[in-house]
This record gives structure tokens, sequence and C-alpha cells, in this order.
């Protein structure tokens, strides 16, 4: 694997605060089945700092970073209190609801680290997810989680039968260029693969409030694989 320069990642940076687009298959924190991890890195290249957040090791999209323990206290405060934003996109296969939808249903780690949904154990869980770009046979939908539990977005599609593509640990299928490309000419030589070889989740933006009292608002931008199936899909799936 290429080691990861870190400060090619940074979106976004103040005097407490460094926020990156966390590329996908790297863990946030130590991970054994990983060389190394974005906090490990981030010492390296750059001193102290505080994750603020996790995201699954997959899962690509918008970290924050604090750089002193009074930063990270700070925001730690506010996660606590769920005043951060935070705006995932997923893929799903079909066509989404037309409205927002609001899933309440909590959840249960089992003992294999697959979370479910259980109405009697679970933790409470609470995600919005609406329609945020439309295909012929697929969909980007915007999800705004309003708690933070692990696997929360993915559990939560997966209930009301909209998995997110590639998630097959939910029940999400891969892509194939042939399930929506016309006139698609197999090869004879080989297998056609799936476009795309992990979780369709991207964590976009994140909003919260610095030291000072001022709202930040960061965005990342899609990494290399999710524009290249969306390309496709603009292309071929209209």
């Amino acid at each position: 694997m290429k080691r990861i320069d870190i400060k090619s990642l940074v979106v976004y940076e103040d005097d407490s605060f460094v926020a990156i687009n966390k590329p996908p298959f790297v863990s946030t924190l130590e991970d054994r089945n990983d060389p190394y991890n974005i906090l490990s890195l981030y010492k390296e290249q750059f001193g102290d700092g505080f994750v603020c957040h996790r995201l699954d090791k997959e899962t690509s999209g918008t970290l924050l970073i604090a750089k002193t323990e009074e930063a990270y206290r700070h925001a730690a405060l506010q996660f606590e209190d769920r005043s951060v934003q935070k705006v995932y996109h997923a893929l799903v296969a079909g066509r989404f609801m037309d409205d927002v939808i609001k899933v309440d249903l909590p959840l249960k780690i089992g003992g294999s680290g697959k979370v479910r949904v259980d109405n009697r154990q679970g933790k409470e869980a609470e995600t919005l997810f609406r329609t945020y770009q439309e295909f012929g046979h697929y969909t980007i939908v915007e999800a705004k989680p309003v708690t933070g539990r692990r696997h929360q977005i993915r559990v939560h599609l997966a209930y009301i039968e909209y998995p997110i593509v590639g998630d097959g640990q939910y029940g999400g299928e891969p892509v194939f260029l042939s399930s929506f490309k016309k006139k698609y000419k197999p090869s004879r030589e080989r297998e056609e693969r799936p476009l795309f070889d992990r979780v369709a989740l991207h964590a976009y933006s994140l909003e919260f409030k610095d030291l000072n009292g001022n709202t930040v608002k960061i965005e990342s931008d899609y990494p290399k694989d999710i524009q290249m199936i969306i390309g496709k899909l603009e292309k071929y799936d209209r």
C-alpha cells in the first residue's frame, strides 16, 4: 500500500483544528489489520493531535482532528450534544423516496461486530435521509445522522431496503456496468468485474463551532473511485 501524505489531504486548517479528506481503505485509529492509520500518520507528519470522531475504514471523506487537548474537548462536547452537523452521501440501487425520511431505530452491536436493529436492547439511533441525485437505476442518498452509532447509516438504509452499494455485510450488491449500460457487450476473455470494490459511502461535509464560536463548514470532494462511478452513471444511466 502506498504511504499516505496527510498534508496532501488537508481541506481545512486553523490554529486549533485540521480537517482532512480521508481516503478509503485506511483506518482512523489503530487497527491490527492495518499497517498504519490516520492518527499515527498525522502525528508523524504534524506532531501531536487528537481525532475528534471516527470514520469506518472503507468510508472516505471529512475527518476532523484537534491540534490541542482544549480543542479536542471543545469539539467532543459538540459531538456529545449532537450540535455537529454531519452529511454523508451513499449510493444505493433503485429510486429512493421523494420525501425526507426519518429512520429512528435502536441499534445493538453483536459479538461479531455486526450491528443490527434491536428494539429492546439497542441504543437510540436516528438518521434523516433524502434523495440527492437520481439516475436511472441508482440514487445518491444524502444521510444526516442525528446520533453517531457504529454503522448507523449502513444499517438504517439496509433496514428500509436500500442497502448501500458494495456493502456486502448488510446486503448491498456490487455495481456492474452491464446492469445499466444499454447494449453492453461482455468480454469473452474475462469475467466482468464490479465497478466499485468498497462500501459506497462518503462523509461529504461537517459543520461545527470553532473556539471563537464561529461556524465552520467543511466539505470534501468525492475520491476518484466515486467520481468514476458517478461519471459512468451520468453517461449511461439516464
